[in-house]
Protein backbone atom coordinates (compact mmCIF):
# COMPACT_ATOMS: atom_id res chain seq x y z
CA UNK A 1 0.00 0.00 0.00
CA UNK A 2 2.11 2.96 -1.32
CA UNK A 3 2.17 5.90 0.40
CA UNK A 4 2.98 9.38 -0.49
CA UNK A 5 2.25 13.17 -0.08
CA UNK A 6 -0.44 13.51 -3.15
CA UNK A 7 0.02 17.04 -4.36
CA UNK A 8 -0.24 18.34 -8.52
CA UNK A 9 3.12 17.04 -9.41
CA UNK A 10 3.11 14.07 -7.65
CA UNK A 11 -0.37 13.29 -9.34
CA UNK A 12 0.84 14.55 -12.22
CA UNK A 13 3.85 12.08 -12.87
CA UNK A 14 2.48 9.28 -11.50
CA UNK A 15 2.69 5.55 -12.98
CA UNK A 16 0.87 1.96 -12.40
CA UNK A 17 3.57 -0.45 -10.90
CA UNK A 18 5.41 -2.22 -13.73
CA UNK A 19 3.03 -5.70 -14.03
CA UNK A 20 0.42 -4.50 -11.68
CA UNK A 21 -2.92 -3.61 -13.26
CA UNK A 22 -3.22 -0.61 -10.76
CA UNK A 23 -2.16 0.81 -7.92
CA UNK A 24 -3.29 2.94 -5.33
CA UNK A 25 -1.37 5.75 -3.60
CA UNK A 26 -2.68 7.21 -0.33
CA UNK A 27 -2.02 10.62 0.73
CA UNK A 28 -0.14 10.76 4.10
CA UNK A 29 -1.98 13.89 5.13
CA UNK A 30 -5.87 13.37 4.81
CA UNK A 31 -6.52 10.04 5.94
CA UNK A 32 -8.09 7.74 3.21
CA UNK A 33 -7.24 10.07 0.29
CA UNK A 34 -6.39 7.68 -2.52
CA UNK A 35 -5.09 7.93 -6.02
CA UNK A 36 -6.00 5.35 -8.08
CA UNK A 37 -3.48 4.81 -11.46
CA UNK A 38 -4.11 2.18 -14.10
CA UNK A 39 -1.99 0.30 -15.95
CA UNK A 40 -4.04 2.13 -18.92
CA UNK A 41 -2.98 5.42 -17.56
CA UNK A 42 -6.04 6.32 -16.54
CA UNK A 43 -6.38 7.92 -12.97
CA UNK A 44 -9.31 8.17 -10.51
CA UNK A 45 -9.36 10.10 -7.17
CA UNK A 46 -11.02 8.28 -4.63
CA UNK A 47 -11.70 8.56 -0.75
CA UNK A 48 -11.22 4.79 1.20
CA UNK A 49 -12.85 4.92 4.71
CA UNK A 50 -14.63 2.25 7.37
CA UNK A 51 -18.14 2.81 8.26
CA UNK A 52 -19.79 2.27 11.11
CA UNK A 53 -20.49 -1.37 11.30
CA UNK A 54 -16.25 -1.71 10.74
CA UNK A 55 -16.93 -2.10 6.82
CA UNK A 56 -14.45 -0.34 4.36
CA UNK A 57 -16.22 1.66 1.95
CA UNK A 58 -15.07 3.96 -1.10
CA UNK A 59 -16.34 6.71 -2.32
CA UNK A 60 -15.17 8.43 -5.51
CA UNK A 61 -14.12 11.70 -6.23
CA UNK A 62 -14.04 11.82 -10.11
CA UNK A 63 -11.20 11.30 -12.33
CA UNK A 64 -8.13 12.99 -12.66
CA UNK A 65 -9.24 14.61 -16.29
CA UNK A 66 -12.08 15.60 -15.03
CA UNK A 67 -11.21 17.59 -11.71
CA UNK A 68 -8.50 19.39 -10.72
CA UNK A 69 -6.29 18.05 -7.94
CA UNK A 70 -7.28 20.76 -5.70
CA UNK A 71 -10.93 20.48 -6.13
CA UNK A 72 -10.38 16.26 -5.36
CA UNK A 73 -8.28 17.52 -2.23
CA UNK A 74 -11.31 20.13 -0.89
CA UNK A 75 -13.91 16.97 -1.63
CA UNK A 76 -11.63 14.68 0.24
CA UNK A 77 -11.45 16.91 3.34
CA UNK A 78 -14.89 17.65 3.61
CA UNK A 79 -16.26 14.23 2.87
CA UNK A 80 -13.31 12.84 5.35
CA UNK A 81 -14.83 15.29 8.11
CA UNK A 82 -18.43 13.84 7.04
CA UNK A 83 -17.14 10.54 8.10
CA UNK A 84 -15.65 11.32 11.67
CA UNK A 85 -18.95 12.83 11.92
CA UNK A 86 -20.64 9.28 11.71
CA UNK A 87 -21.93 10.17 8.65
CA UNK A 88 -21.56 7.55 5.48
CA UNK A 89 -20.90 9.60 2.03
CA UNK A 90 -20.65 6.71 -0.45
CA UNK A 91 -24.43 5.10 1.03
CA UNK A 92 -25.68 8.85 0.37
CA UNK A 93 -24.69 8.59 -3.02
CA UNK A 94 -26.08 5.40 -3.28
CA UNK A 95 -29.21 6.72 -2.32
CA UNK A 96 -29.34 9.59 -4.37
CA UNK A 97 -28.21 7.01 -7.07
CA UNK A 98 -31.46 4.92 -6.58
CA UNK A 99 -33.90 7.80 -7.34
CA UNK A 100 -35.32 7.34 -10.69
CA UNK A 101 -36.13 10.15 -13.19
CA UNK A 102 -39.29 11.18 -13.71
CA UNK A 103 -39.92 9.25 -17.38
CA UNK A 104 -39.27 6.18 -15.00
CA UNK A 105 -42.11 7.61 -12.75
CA UNK A 106 -44.25 8.22 -15.23
CA UNK A 107 -44.42 4.86 -17.16
CA UNK A 108 -45.66 3.50 -13.42
CA UNK A 109 -48.24 6.18 -13.33
CA UNK A 110 -49.27 5.80 -16.76
CA UNK A 111 -49.48 1.50 -16.39
CA UNK A 112 -51.76 2.59 -13.19
CA UNK A 113 -54.12 5.20 -14.95
CA UNK A 114 -54.41 2.00 -17.88
CA UNK A 115 -55.52 -0.25 -14.92
CA UNK A 116 -58.64 1.22 -13.63
CA UNK A 117 -59.46 4.61 -15.80
CA UNK A 118 -62.51 4.18 -18.48
CA UNK A 119 -59.86 6.20 -21.16
CA UNK A 120 -56.20 6.86 -20.08
CA UNK A 121 -55.64 8.58 -22.90
CA UNK A 122 -56.25 11.92 -21.81
CA UNK A 123 -53.22 10.92 -18.82
CA UNK A 124 -51.12 9.91 -21.26
CA UNK A 125 -51.84 13.07 -23.63
CA UNK A 126 -50.42 14.98 -21.13
CA UNK A 127 -47.14 13.17 -19.97
CA UNK A 128 -46.00 12.60 -23.71
CA UNK A 129 -47.32 16.08 -24.86
CA UNK A 130 -46.20 18.74 -21.52
CA UNK A 131 -44.21 16.98 -18.54
CA UNK A 132 -42.33 14.28 -20.48
CA UNK A 133 -40.19 16.31 -22.82
CA UNK A 134 -39.62 18.97 -20.14
CA UNK A 135 -39.08 16.71 -16.76
CA UNK A 136 -38.68 12.74 -18.27
CA UNK A 137 -34.25 13.28 -18.08
CA UNK A 138 -34.50 14.90 -14.51
CA UNK A 139 -33.76 12.63 -11.38
CA UNK A 140 -37.45 12.88 -9.02
CA UNK A 141 -35.26 14.78 -6.46
CA UNK A 142 -33.88 17.36 -9.32
CA UNK A 143 -37.28 19.02 -9.60
CA UNK A 144 -37.84 21.69 -7.45
CA UNK A 145 -41.64 24.22 -7.02
CA UNK A 146 -39.41 26.92 -8.40
CA UNK A 147 -39.12 25.76 -11.28
CA UNK A 148 -42.30 24.02 -11.67
CA UNK A 149 -44.12 27.01 -10.64
CA UNK A 150 -42.46 29.13 -13.59
CA UNK A 151 -42.77 26.25 -15.95
CA UNK A 152 -46.53 26.68 -15.22
CA UNK A 153 -46.69 29.96 -15.54
CA UNK A 154 -45.20 29.72 -18.76
CA UNK A 155 -47.32 27.37 -19.79
CA UNK A 156 -50.19 30.28 -19.50
CA UNK A 157 -48.41 32.74 -21.10
CA UNK A 158 -48.12 30.38 -23.77
CA UNK A 159 -51.74 30.51 -24.51
CA UNK A 160 -52.79 27.85 -22.93
CA UNK A 161 -55.88 27.63 -21.35
CA UNK A 162 -56.59 27.94 -17.76
CA UNK A 163 -58.57 24.65 -17.56
CA UNK A 164 -55.72 23.08 -19.82
CA UNK A 165 -52.58 24.39 -17.67
CA UNK A 166 -54.32 23.31 -14.41
CA UNK A 167 -54.80 19.85 -15.53
CA UNK A 168 -51.20 19.62 -16.28
CA UNK A 169 -50.42 20.39 -12.62
CA UNK A 170 -53.02 17.57 -11.47
CA UNK A 171 -51.38 15.44 -13.38
CA UNK A 172 -48.14 15.88 -12.63
CA UNK A 173 -48.92 16.36 -8.75
CA UNK A 174 -50.38 12.45 -9.07
CA UNK A 175 -47.39 11.47 -10.44
CA UNK A 176 -45.71 11.98 -7.17
CA UNK A 177 -48.64 10.96 -5.00
CA UNK A 178 -48.85 8.06 -6.25
CA UNK A 179 -44.61 7.28 -6.05
CA UNK A 180 -44.89 8.36 -2.26
CA UNK A 181 -47.51 5.67 -2.16
CA UNK A 182 -45.42 2.96 -4.06
CA UNK A 183 -42.46 3.73 -1.44
CA UNK A 184 -40.08 5.54 -4.47
CA UNK A 185 -37.14 7.21 -3.46
CA UNK A 186 -37.42 11.10 -4.19
CA UNK A 187 -41.47 11.40 -3.96
CA UNK A 188 -41.54 12.03 -0.06
CA UNK A 189 -40.94 15.74 -1.14
CA UNK A 190 -43.80 16.53 -3.68
CA UNK A 191 -42.84 19.37 -5.53
CA UNK A 192 -46.11 20.14 -7.48
CA UNK A 193 -48.39 20.77 -4.14
CA UNK A 194 -46.17 23.73 -2.81
CA UNK A 195 -47.28 24.98 -6.42
CA UNK A 196 -50.22 27.11 -5.65
CA UNK A 197 -53.02 26.49 -7.66
CA UNK A 198 -54.11 29.30 -9.55
CA UNK A 199 -57.80 30.46 -9.38
CA UNK A 200 -60.00 30.49 -12.74
CA UNK A 201 -63.43 30.38 -13.75
CA UNK A 202 -64.07 27.64 -16.37
CA UNK A 203 -67.70 28.33 -16.47
CA UNK A 204 -69.09 28.35 -19.71
CA UNK A 205 -73.16 28.65 -20.49
CA UNK A 206 -73.48 28.21 -24.06
CA UNK A 207 -77.24 27.06 -25.42
CA UNK A 208 -78.74 26.69 -28.77
CA UNK A 209 -81.25 29.18 -29.64
CA UNK A 210 -84.26 27.51 -32.19
CA UNK A 211 -82.54 29.75 -34.72
CA UNK A 212 -79.51 28.83 -34.21
CA UNK A 213 -80.32 25.42 -34.07
CA UNK A 214 -82.11 25.47 -37.72
CA UNK A 215 -79.06 27.08 -39.03
CA UNK A 216 -77.01 23.94 -37.79
CA UNK A 217 -79.22 21.33 -39.22
CA UNK A 218 -79.35 23.05 -42.28
CA UNK A 219 -75.61 23.22 -42.36
CA UNK A 220 -75.60 19.13 -41.29
CA UNK A 221 -77.38 18.43 -44.13
CA UNK A 222 -74.62 19.50 -46.58
CA UNK A 223 -71.88 17.51 -44.32
CA UNK A 224 -69.85 14.81 -46.35
CA UNK A 225 -70.22 12.54 -43.04
CA UNK A 226 -73.68 10.53 -43.40
CA UNK A 227 -73.58 10.12 -39.68
CA UNK A 228 -73.26 13.37 -38.33
CA UNK A 229 -76.57 14.49 -38.57
CA UNK A 230 -77.79 12.10 -36.66
CA UNK A 231 -74.97 12.26 -33.76
CA UNK A 232 -75.87 15.84 -33.24
CA UNK A 233 -79.55 15.48 -33.45
CA UNK A 234 -79.15 12.54 -30.85
CA UNK A 235 -77.05 14.17 -28.85
CA UNK A 236 -79.80 17.36 -28.36
CA UNK A 237 -82.84 15.04 -28.04
CA UNK A 238 -80.96 12.88 -25.13
CA UNK A 239 -78.46 14.85 -23.73
CA UNK A 240 -76.07 12.36 -24.32
CA UNK A 241 -72.09 13.05 -23.43
CA UNK A 242 -70.67 12.64 -26.81
CA UNK A 243 -68.83 9.48 -25.94
CA UNK A 244 -71.38 7.51 -24.46
CA UNK A 245 -73.10 8.31 -27.89
CA UNK A 246 -71.10 7.14 -30.27
CA UNK A 247 -69.94 3.73 -28.33
CA UNK A 248 -73.53 3.02 -27.75
CA UNK A 249 -74.75 -0.27 -29.13
CA UNK A 250 -78.00 -2.04 -30.29
CA UNK A 251 -78.25 -4.36 -27.26
CA UNK A 252 -78.87 -1.86 -24.67
CA UNK A 253 -81.51 0.53 -26.89
CA UNK A 254 -85.17 -0.36 -26.28
CA UNK A 255 -87.06 1.49 -28.79
CA UNK A 256 -90.47 -0.45 -27.32
CA UNK A 257 -89.56 0.64 -24.13
CA UNK A 258 -88.29 3.76 -24.93
CA UNK A 259 -85.29 3.72 -22.85
CA UNK A 260 -81.39 3.45 -23.29
CA UNK A 261 -79.33 1.84 -21.09
CA UNK A 262 -75.69 3.53 -20.85
CA UNK A 263 -73.89 0.42 -18.63
CA UNK A 264 -71.03 3.10 -17.87
CA UNK A 265 -70.45 6.40 -17.78
CA UNK A 266 -68.40 9.30 -16.78
CA UNK A 267 -69.70 8.64 -13.13
CA UNK A 268 -68.55 5.07 -13.35
CA UNK A 269 -72.79 4.02 -12.60
CA UNK A 270 -74.96 2.90 -15.46
CA UNK A 271 -78.01 4.62 -15.90
CA UNK A 272 -81.23 4.60 -18.58
CA UNK A 273 -81.78 7.37 -20.39
CA UNK A 274 -85.57 7.89 -21.44
CA UNK A 275 -85.83 8.51 -25.76
CA UNK A 276 -88.46 10.02 -26.90
CA UNK A 277 -90.49 9.71 -29.67
CA UNK A 278 -88.36 12.12 -31.87
CA UNK A 279 -85.67 10.54 -30.91
CA UNK A 280 -86.75 6.97 -31.80
CA UNK A 281 -87.59 8.37 -35.20
CA UNK A 282 -84.17 9.34 -36.00
CA UNK A 283 -82.88 5.77 -34.37
CA UNK A 284 -85.13 3.58 -36.71
CA UNK A 285 -83.97 5.73 -39.58
CA UNK A 286 -80.40 4.85 -38.77
CA UNK A 287 -78.44 2.45 -41.26
CA UNK A 288 -77.93 -1.19 -39.75
CA UNK A 289 -75.13 -3.61 -40.84
CA UNK A 290 -75.05 -7.81 -40.15
CA UNK A 291 -72.25 -8.15 -37.66
CA UNK A 292 -71.95 -4.42 -36.36
CA UNK A 293 -73.54 -3.90 -33.04
CA UNK A 294 -72.85 0.01 -33.04
CA UNK A 295 -75.73 2.58 -32.81
CA UNK A 296 -74.21 4.78 -35.20
CA UNK A 297 -71.19 3.55 -36.46
CA UNK A 298 -68.35 4.63 -38.91
CA UNK A 299 -69.61 3.06 -42.30
CA UNK A 300 -66.53 2.85 -43.86
CA UNK A 301 -64.60 0.48 -40.60
CA UNK A 302 -68.11 -0.46 -38.93
CA UNK A 303 -66.59 1.05 -35.68
CA UNK A 304 -67.28 3.58 -33.42
CA UNK A 305 -65.88 6.91 -34.52
CA UNK A 306 -62.59 8.05 -33.14
CA UNK A 307 -63.82 11.78 -33.86
CA UNK A 308 -65.86 13.69 -35.78
CA UNK A 309 -64.24 16.70 -35.05
CA UNK A 310 -63.68 17.36 -38.53
CA UNK A 311 -67.52 17.21 -39.98
CA UNK A 312 -68.15 18.96 -36.73
CA UNK A 313 -66.11 21.66 -37.22
CA UNK A 314 -67.14 22.70 -41.05
CA UNK A 315 -71.12 22.09 -40.06
CA UNK A 316 -70.65 24.78 -37.11
CA UNK A 317 -68.57 27.22 -39.03
CA UNK A 318 -70.52 26.81 -41.95
CA UNK A 319 -73.38 27.72 -39.49
CA UNK A 320 -72.07 30.54 -38.01
CA UNK A 321 -71.49 29.44 -34.68
CA UNK A 322 -67.38 29.02 -34.62
CA UNK A 323 -67.67 29.22 -30.54
CA UNK A 324 -70.18 26.07 -30.29
CA UNK A 325 -69.03 23.22 -28.90
CA UNK A 326 -70.16 19.46 -29.13
CA UNK A 327 -70.33 19.34 -25.59
CA UNK A 328 -73.04 22.84 -25.74
CA UNK A 329 -75.40 20.68 -27.15
CA UNK A 330 -75.59 18.38 -23.96
CA UNK A 331 -76.37 22.01 -21.90
CA UNK A 332 -78.39 23.12 -24.99
CA UNK A 333 -80.12 19.87 -24.44
CA UNK A 334 -80.73 20.99 -20.39
CA UNK A 335 -81.99 24.40 -21.45
CA UNK A 336 -84.73 23.21 -23.67
CA UNK A 337 -86.19 20.45 -21.06
CA UNK A 338 -85.37 23.03 -18.12
CA UNK A 339 -87.30 25.67 -20.48
CA UNK A 340 -90.63 23.33 -20.71
CA UNK A 341 -91.02 23.29 -17.47
CA UNK A 342 -89.34 20.27 -16.13
CA UNK A 343 -87.36 20.78 -13.11
CA UNK A 344 -84.03 20.23 -11.53
CA UNK A 345 -84.24 17.26 -9.92
CA UNK A 346 -85.43 15.34 -13.59
CA UNK A 347 -82.57 17.31 -15.88
CA UNK A 348 -80.28 15.83 -13.33
CA UNK A 349 -81.39 11.91 -13.96
CA UNK A 350 -81.75 12.09 -17.63
CA UNK A 351 -78.20 14.34 -18.06
CA UNK A 352 -77.04 11.41 -15.83
CA UNK A 353 -75.30 13.89 -12.67
CA UNK A 354 -73.78 12.85 -9.86
CA UNK A 355 -75.40 15.26 -7.28
CA UNK A 356 -77.17 18.40 -7.56
CA UNK A 357 -74.22 20.48 -7.58
CA UNK A 358 -73.97 19.34 -11.46
CA UNK A 359 -77.51 20.58 -12.28
CA UNK A 360 -77.54 23.46 -10.08
CA UNK A 361 -75.99 25.41 -13.14
CA UNK A 362 -78.71 25.17 -15.13
CA UNK A 363 -80.85 26.82 -11.92
CA UNK A 364 -81.11 30.71 -13.67
CA UNK A 365 -82.98 28.70 -16.49
CA UNK A 366 -85.31 26.80 -14.10
CA UNK A 367 -85.84 30.92 -12.52
CA UNK A 368 -86.96 32.09 -15.94
CA UNK A 369 -89.69 29.43 -15.97
CA UNK A 370 -90.71 30.18 -12.97
CA UNK A 371 -90.61 33.37 -13.43
CA UNK A 372 -92.80 33.10 -16.27
CA UNK A 373 -95.42 30.54 -13.90
CA UNK A 374 -95.84 33.71 -11.84
CA UNK A 375 -96.30 36.37 -14.20
CA UNK A 376 -98.91 34.09 -15.74
CA UNK A 377 -100.79 33.56 -12.34
CA UNK A 378 -100.17 37.44 -12.07
CA UNK A 379 -102.08 37.79 -15.55
CA UNK A 380 -105.01 35.47 -14.20
CA UNK A 381 -105.22 37.09 -11.34
CA UNK A 382 -105.56 40.58 -12.61
CA UNK A 383 -107.74 39.23 -15.08
CA UNK A 384 -110.32 38.00 -13.01
CA UNK A 385 -110.31 41.20 -10.53
CA UNK A 386 -110.82 43.13 -13.40
CA UNK A 387 -113.93 41.13 -14.26
CA UNK A 388 -115.13 40.74 -10.80
CA UNK A 389 -115.02 44.95 -10.26
CA UNK A 390 -117.27 45.62 -13.44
Amino acid sequence: MPKAKLDFTFCLTARCKEGKGKTDFWDTIIQGFVLEVRSTGGKTYYLRYFDQSGRQRQHKLGRYQDISFDQARKLAKRLRAEVVMGGDPAAKKAEKKAIPTYAALAAQHLEHARSYQKSPDNTQSVLQCHLLPRWGKLRLDEIKPQEVAKWLAEKHRDGLAHATVDKIRVIFNRSFELGRQWNIPGCDNNPVRLVPRRRYSNARERYLTTDEAQRLFKALDKSDNPQIKSIVSLLLLTGARKNELLKAEWRHVSLDRKAWLIPTSKTGKSRYVPISQDAIAIMEQLPRWDGCPWLIPNPDTRKPYNTIKRAWDTARCEAGLPDLRLHDLRHSAASFMINAGIDLYAVGRILGHADHQSTMRYSHLANDTLLAAVEAGAARLKGDWLTASR
